[in-house]
């Protein structure tokens, strides 16, 4: 009888812990803005290497701002790889662009991801790759800047 009630006691134990196994999954990787923000950077790309002929010759800033958001790309998909997150998900923008240019529409969407991927990280083996990612980024965010005043200094000399 003590055999069958410790067996039966047992069995109940590994069904609650095997139920508990997803939760704990989830629990390991919680930074769900890896997702977003890799959509954000590549449509942050996108804007940046669809110039208009109007758009004049392709700035040194431009070209950084690309290499940066390439490196930032890489970056984050190996964190949120690391967090368990499937970096081949698509997830639509959700970062309205605004009229004034593609430079501008970059800047907009690179905050987001700034925002978005400077939250807590606690998977210590990702919290590297989200640092150097954010990193790239801010120096994406600069040359952006950069880029749009030297178009308008540009532009000034021209009246």
């Amino acid at each position: 009888m003590k055999k069958k009630s410790l067996l039966s006691a047992t069995a109940a134990l590994v069904l609650m812990a095997a139920a508990s196994l997803p939760a704990l999954a989830d629990e390991y990787g919680k930074h769900p803005f890896y997702l977003h923000a890799l959509s954000d950077l590549r449509t942050a790309a996108w804007q940046v290497d669809h110039r208009r002929p109007e758009d004049g010759q392709v700035s040194q800033d431009e070209m950084v701002v690309h290499d940066e958001i390439n490196a930032a790309i890489g970056d984050l998909q190996r964190a949120a790889w690391l967090d368990g997150k499937p970096v081949e998900w698509r997830e639509p923008t959700d970062v309205w662009l605004p009229r004034e240019g593609r430079l501008h529409a970059a800047i907009d969407l690179l905050r987001k991801v700034r925002s978005d991927v400077a939250r807590e990280e606690d998977d210590p083996r990702s919290r590297p790759f989200q640092q150097r990612g954010l990193a790239h980024v801010d120096v994406a965010i600069n040359a952006a800047q950069h880029a749009i005043g030297d178009v308008r200094r540009h532009d000034m000399r021209r009246e």
